[in-house]
């Protein structure tokens, strides 16, 4: 085996998974992180790994993409995955985190692996010389600065793939004290949760219920109120997952109760009636004292936001411990510009994983990140890593940043990204059917990867 020294960049998400498993693996990894010295404009902690957006990792079923996604990386020792499942928060049937516990923990683990050496500095472009050490033979740098890489860096990285990157705008949702909600209107429930026997008072969701006659109050609020502008010279596209609640609005009236507002599986104790239109919100620490209003991602800016969602029953009084906010998210055309191994086809000494790539959320970003790892490790072995089949959500998503499109956009993990079926099935079925296949191809590879790994290394041409 060939001892590696590699520098990551970024101490997020994708950054730390990486980082983890090659010193784990006996490589010599120096993380560069930009905290707390510096901060992007949505950053508000020093802590590494800091979940910046919602704290929820969704769904956490096998028939959806991400939660197979998620079962994958447990499979493969995943790090992330590991300290996420350790401070969960409830949240039905998604997986939700303590935020700052999960960070902590987080910094804490990285802190005390042997092998990470951790500096602070913020890397100002590809050439910057604390980069100098790792660009020859036996070395490697992992870019891993996330979308809100600072403005030299993603100008340097701009420059090196030959042409302007693409990027799309993110919205966040504000975040309320507890203690601030009027419980005389708010009632605690999970969807289906009352017709499945959950008892009054029960349920891992505060939902704030709304008549028609409300609704209509908010929403006229929400389509008038003061946004925060894009820049003059940008165009302000928005990925479908994080679309602002107010873009939304704009859709229709009924946009959001067939959205992130749908009252289906609830009754208001009230009235015993189901509600025209429900913002729910979702404990964001293990002593719920906050909640974040679900699905209500915003780029209203801060007085109005506190004006408008102060029209919701239940939220009247509310006080906010965070402001939702927009931001620029960075990343580039990963078809055209990354190699299959997630290198620079410019620079193939330079890797990138994390959401600069292409992928779109918190578990697909260390999903990249924990596939880098295990592909340069491999690498240092002498051996070549076979790609995870495309019928997996791990395959699937690599694979979304091999196949060349028109118009490249970021991705979730989703069954989209797989293979069709080749068979009729039920509509109802599809889902069942899609998770079957992947987690049996996915279990095949790995048994591959493992028996490769116990046999001795060869020497790669």
């Amino acid at each position: 085996m060939q001892t590696m020294s590699i520098a990551v960049v970024g101490g997020g998400l994708a950054g730390c998974e990486c980082a983890l498993r090659l010193a784990r693996a006996g490589h010599a990894v120096t993380l560069f992180e930009q905290k707390p010295g510096h901060r992007s404009p949505a950053h508000v902690n020093d802590q590494l790994a800091e979940l910046v957006c919602s704290n929820s990792l969704r769904s956490d079923e096998l028939t959806s993409g991400v939660g197979l996604l998620k079962a994958e990386m447990r499979a493969l020792g995943s790090d992330f995955m590991e300290l996420a499942d350790a401070h969960r928060v409830p949240a039905g049937k998604a997986l939700a985190v303590d935020r700052e516990a999960f960070a902590r923990a987080m910094t804490e683990r990285v802190a005390g692996q042997s092998g990470i050496r951790l500096v602070e500095h913020q890397v100002a472009s590809l050439d910057d010389p604390v980069l100098a050490p790792f660009m020859g033979e036996g070395g490697a740098i992992v870019l891993a600065a996330g979308p809100m890489a600072s403005e030299g860096l993603s100008a340097s990285l701009a420059e090196a793939v030959g042409a302007r990157h693409c990027y799309f705008y993110d919205a966040i949702a504000p975040i309320v004290w507890t203690h601030s909600l009027n419980m005389d209107v708010v009632f605690r429930a999970s969807r289906y949760g009352q017709e499945n026997g959950e008892a009054a008072g029960q349920g891992d969701y505060l939902n704030c219920p709304m008549n028609r006659e409300e609704y209509d109050v908010f929403y006229q609020a929400l389509l008038e109120a003061q946004k925060v502008s894009a820049h003059g010279f940008e165009q302000e596209k928005h990925f479908e997952g994080c679309m602002p609640v107010e873009a939304l609005a704009e859709r229709g009236p009924r946009t959001l109760t067939f959205g992130p507002l749908k009252p289906v599986g609830f009754e208001d104790p009230r009235t015993g009636r189901r509600p025209w239109a429900i913002l729910q919100l979702r404990a964001e620490n293990a002593n719920s004292e906050t909640c974040n209003l679900v699905g209500c991602q915003t780029k209203l800016i801060q007085s109005e936001q506190a004006r408008v969602f102060r029209l919701v029953p239940g939220l009247e009084r509310a006080e906010f411990a965070r402001f939702g906010s927009m931001h620029r998210n960075t990343y580039v055309n990963a078809p055209e510009v990354l190699a299959p191994d997630l290198s620079l086809r410019a620079r193939p000494n330079v890797f990138l994983a994390g959401q600069i790539t292409g992928v779109e959320g918190y578990v697909e970003s260390a999903a990249s990140g924990l596939w880098l790892a295990m592909l340069l490790d491999a690498r240092a072995h002498g051996r070549v890593l076979p790609l995870p089949p495309q019928e997996c959500a791990l395959g699937g998503l690599l694979n979304h940043l091999r196949t060349p499109v028109k118009h490249f956009q970021p991705s979730n993990a989703h069954f989209g990204l797989t293979p069709e079926l080749g068979e009729r099935a039920r509509k109802k079925d599809r889902k069942a059917l899609y998770s079957a296949r992947a987690q049996e191809s996915f279990a095949q590879w790995l048994e591959t990867v493992r028996g490769a790994a116990a046999e001795p290394a060869v020497t790669l041409p």
